[in-house]
């Protein structure tokens, strides 16, 4: 048996030695294919100012490479000229611009120009150019004016520490900024100020005015930043700005829902002293929607704990429904400002901002139109004058993001479109029924036309559509023109399940009716038992 093992193995050797003798004798035709990678490729090849890419020649085939760099302003590590052979090299950058860098190859045959490729070109040198970008630092560079009270710009603002430029609670100034170093995004951290914080991201050309209602002198920063190549530059400034006392009267801004169905936000122009706060010179009224007034006691006024100029008016033995008509009054008595300006007589201010969550924004419904383009709100095919509109997504206005629908109703002309996505089908959401929603949008009108008859939007659904329901947005002579506004209607669904959008618009009228449409809105209500 050992014998025979070993006449075994003494077979299998020769026959792996003839195989491998007769492997060498084969000639392997290796192809010519280019590939070229660099460190930043995924990224435009963009990079900081004194930063570095790595660039290599991957390709197969090469007989021979030379990387050709500007000769300014670059640098190839480990190399004294602006020449390099090897396949892989480091690249710095000095100065901002845009940059050629090229590689010049001779191969041994035909080349595939990439991986990809199922047919050579002819020829055996190529050349090929990466463009590279370099970003300078970013530099933060603000403008701070007051406003005037025309609401024109004012004087400019010292941006010096310890400047503290005097205001006037209540005033606002108005922020500009001209940073360089192409940022993307602006913070400005504004203490005292509100709102505090104001984020702007792609809009170098943003102006945002602010108002001072806090007494007492307060610092400013401002960040400019871009995500890549990442840099950021800070602007600190102390004791930027004094809040004086003012004289000019109190006014309540906004009434809205603070807590939901129990407190009242009263907000006012500036801070309100805590000591002067005496709930029993306030009053709330509740129109129902069935029709009856009720006069809910109320447990307590207090200063919001975080921001000085709004009262929170807490409900004792009532809550609030969306669909209720909330009124509040106070009888002048002691309230006053921290400068000490009495608070004057109000008089069934409205809420008018309750708690609501855009259902909308959770679903696959392109509400905000960011991520739409025009087939995605197509004609329904009505026939007549409904055809008789165009629509394109826009970015040449948006009330958010970059993007809104831009629509023009034609001389005696309507729309009927849909929501759908890329196969056809309609996007829906979700609704249920014995519950009122409201269905509303963002409107800029461009241009109303000669309103003198009928002019209007209309949110409908499919299926179960209400051809009952309202106007969603009316226009009539009176209807603002350049400038954002919201409009909505109040509708019931028959039937709980998904629904899509139809929205349909009329133009009666012998010219033109222009505006955008932005960030549709789908509030379910809460409505009294």
């Amino acid at each position: 048996m050992k014998n025979i093992k070993i006449l075994q193995f003494m077979f299998i050797a020769s026959l792996l030695l003839f195989s491998c003798n007769e492997d060498e004798s084969v000639t392997l035709v290796e192809p010519n294919h280019r590939v070229i990678v660099t460190s930043e490729m995924n990224f435009e090849n963009t990079i900081n100012i004194g930063g570095h890419i790595d660039f290599g020649d991957l390709s197969r085939g090469v007989k021979s490479r030379v990387w050709t760099f500007p000769t300014n302003a670059t640098n190839i590590s480990g190399e004294d000229g602006n020449t390099s052979a090897r396949d892989v090299i480091k690249g710095f950058f000095y100065e901002p611009g845009v940059y050629d860098v090229v590689l010049s190859q001779v191969f041994s045959g035909n080349v595939y120009p990439n991986e990809d490729s199922t047919e050579p070109i002819q020829g055996r040198e190529l050349d090929t150019t990466i463009v590279v970008t370099v970003r300078g630092n970013v530099a933060a560079n603000i403008q701070i004016n007051y406003v005037n009270d025309d609401g024109s710009t004012g004087a400019p603002l010292n941006l010096s520490n310890n400047a503290e430029n005097e205001i006037i609670a209540s005033k606002y100034v108005r922020l500009t900024q001209g940073s360089t170093g192409e940022p993307t995004d602006f913070n400005w951290s504004l203490n005292g100020a509100k709102p505090e914080q104001v984020l702007i991201a792609d809009d170098p050309d943003a102006e945002t005015d602010v108002r001072y209602s806090k007494l007492g002198t307060w610092d400013l920063q401002f960040i400019a930043s871009r995500t890549r190549p990442t840099d950021a530059d800070t602007i600190y400034i102390k004791n930027f700005i004094k809040v004086n006392p003012s004289t000019e009267p109190v006014v309540l801004d906004r009434v809205f829902e603070k807590e939901a169905q129990t407190k009242i936000g009263l907000e006012f122009s500036r801070e309100m002293d805590p000591a002067t706060v005496n709930k029993n010179n306030f009053t709330v009224s509740i129109d129902t929607a069935g029709g009856a007034t009720l006069n809910p006691e109320i447990a307590s006024v207090t200063v919001d704990a975080n921001e000085g100029n709004i009262l929170v008016v807490e409900l004792a033995n009532e809550v609030m429904y969306n669909d209720d008509i909330v009124k509040i009054s106070y009888t002048p008595g002691v309230l006053s400002t921290l400068d000490a300006v009495q608070a004057t007589t109000i008089t069934d201010a409205i809420l008018t901002d309750f708690i609501k969550t855009n259902i909308l924004e959770s679903l696959n419904v392109d509400h905000s139109i960011e991520t739409s383009d025009d087939s995605n709100w197509p004609y329904l095919w009505w026939g007549g004058q409904w055809g008789e509109y165009d629509l394109s997504v826009s970015f040449d206005r948006a009330h958010t993001g970059d993007k809104s629908l831009y629509i023009e109703f034609r001389p005696n002309g309507g729309m009927i479109i849909g929501h759908k996505d890329a196969g056809g089908a309609d996007i829906t959401f979700t609704v249920e029924s014995g519950f009122k929603y409201e269905m509303g949008a963002w409107i800029y009108i461009e241009d109303l036309g000669n309103i003198t008859g009928e002019a209007n939007v209309r949110m409908y659904w499919t299926p179960g559509t209400n051809w009952g329901i309202g106007d969603n947005v009316t226009f009539a002579p009176t209807t603002t023109t350049g400038e954002w506004f919201y409009s909505s209607s109040v509708v019931q669904f028959a039937a709980a399940g998904e629904v899509g959008y139809m929205i349909r618009g009329i133009n009666t009228n012998t010219e033109r009716l222009k505006f955008y449409m932005d960030d549709l809105t789908l509030y379910k209500l809460t409505s009294r038992p």
